[in-house]
């Protein structure tokens, strides 16, 4: 292919659909905020606080913890579940890291990934440097959550890429100005500074179980912070930064108009979902659809003689019945839908080192057919649908089909399940009455006038 030279001469205008991005970020206040925005963003916040403490307790982010304050230096800012106070880099790298571990933090299916993982920390962090508020911090969020989304939303991401690392960096950056009192200049500045630091991520990744795929969201809140201060100190960026990479670097298919379609009137936060299986969503229709059978009888792993499971694209992707380690088996189905059945939920345990050695789920996932079905393909992204069937000795057959994830907008879990989701997660780090004092604290955000008390409850 050759080369053709395109000189630029001069700087072009900036885009109208970021200014108008930057416009809004500025003058965006916490009364703005619907009711179902701030109450749906108390619960990402939650949410994602006890997933990051739950994954700080494996050991590959215990040491990171250690090797970050030796490298990265202590500082004030709570390494949540960890016990220890990092630098705002520390922080932000490894709260994010651990967040992402056990595969349980929110995401976003319009977007196709996981925003809140890639905005908490980062907030978290600026809103301790500058003394915010409860409403501050959900305000921040909010419209952090909201541009990455969006981005997500108006770009079709290259479909080697995993979406960790990508755009929600720029969500980060947008949080973290907000949080600093950024103009609608800076805002726009800040987006596309962060649109060109995003991470060359790799699907295959995930697949082969590289848990260098945990750092993604990690990195992004820590470039996020670090993007306000390249603002601050007079660095600029592409006049359409994110344009340019989410229309021909990482992404193709860039929709402009997307990221301004009812804007202030559609939260995409308050569209998001909920994951209480602790694997790849792409898991999580199969399992839902398993969990129906087993609803309605018992499914003994060792009268089963075969399962098949037709699903859409890329749930057909994770078909390897044998991970080599906890990553690749939430990335398995055959795995997952086997240790379901093998220990009765897909739960943190039901990944780790014990189940992967167990006969007896080893022997069920080989007995599971993955197969993509284009008819539920096509059905993307609105529904994610699977349809397994499980053939029992003797003859009997039972099946069922599931087209909407519990969790998903569409079929949500009430505040309640997913207060239990916290407590599970979170007592084992912190203690039954530590954990029930955390939630109730995040309960009532927006009626915070400083933010030490959670602070002091996220460093125990």
């Amino acid at each position: 292919m050759r080369i053709v030279a395109e000189p630029v001469p001069a700087r072009p205008a900036t885009p109208g659909w970021a200014l108008d991005w930057g416009r809004f970020a500025e003058s965006l206040a916490w009364e703005d905020l619907p009711g179902e925005v701030v109450s749906r963003t108390r619960l990402v916040v939650a949410d994602c606080i006890a997933a990051i403490a739950a994954g700080a307790q494996e050991p590959e982010t215990k040491a990171l913890a250690e090797r970050l304050l030796a490298t990265v230096g202590v500082g004030p800012h709570p390494l949540i579940g960890a016990r220890l106070r990092g630098s705002a880099a520390a922080a932000a790298l490894f709260n994010g890291t651990a967040g992402t571990t056990l595969e349980l933090d929110e995401g976003n299916q319009y977007a196709r990934g996981h925003p809140g993982i890639h905005v908490v920390p980062a907030a978290l962090i600026a809103a301790q440097r500058a003394g915010a508020t409860g409403r501050d911090l959900i305000t921040a969020i909010a419209l952090g959550y909201e541009v990455g989304a969006r981005i997500g939303i108006a770009s079709k991401l290259r479909v080697s890429m995993h979406p960790h690392g990508t755009w929600g960096t720029v969500g980060a950056a947008v949080a973290v100005a907000k949080l600093h009192g950024a103009s609608a200049a800076q805002i726009v500045e800040a987006m596309s500074v962060a649109s060109s630091l995003g991470l060359t991520t790799s699907r295959r990744t995930m697949l082969e179980g590289g848990t260098v795929r945990n750092s993604f969201a990690g990195f992004s809140n820590q470039i996020g912070l670090t993007v306000w201060d390249l603002v601050c100190a007079g660095f600029t960026g592409e006049a359409d930064g994110v344009g340019t990479v989410y229309g021909t670097v990482a992404a193709d298919d860039w929709r402009p108009q997307e990221m301004t379609a009812e804007l202030g009137t559609r939260w995409e936060i308050a569209r998001n979902y909920f994951k209480r299986h602790a694997c790849c969503r792409y898991n999580h229709a199969a399992l839902d659809a398993l969990a129906r059978i087993t609803a309605r009888e018992r499914v003994a792993p060792d009268a089963i003689e075969r399962i098949e499971v037709d699903t859409y694209v890329w749930a057909a992707q994770l078909a390897s019945p044998q991970p080599h380690n906890m990553l690749a088996a939430k990335f398995s189905l055959p795995f997952s839908i086997a240790t379901t059945l093998v220990h009765g939920a897909a739960t943190v345990d039901a990944f780790r080192d014990a189940a992967r050695a167990d006969e007896r789920v080893l022997a069920l996932a080989r007995r599971v057919v993955v197969r993509e079905d284009e008819a539920l393909t096509a059905r993307l992204p609105a529904e994610r649908a699977a349809r397994v069937r499980i053939d029992l000795s003797g003859g009997r057959t039972v099946e069922e089909t599931t087209f909407t994830n519990r969790g998903d907008t569409e079929d949500p879990y009430d505040e309640g399940e997913i207060a239990e989701k916290f407590l599970e997660l979170a007592t084992p780090v912190w203690g039954a009455r530590s954990a029930g004092l955390l939630l109730a604290t995040l309960g009532r955000l927006e009626a915070a006038t400083g933010l030490n008390d959670i602070y002091a409850l996220i460093a125990r």
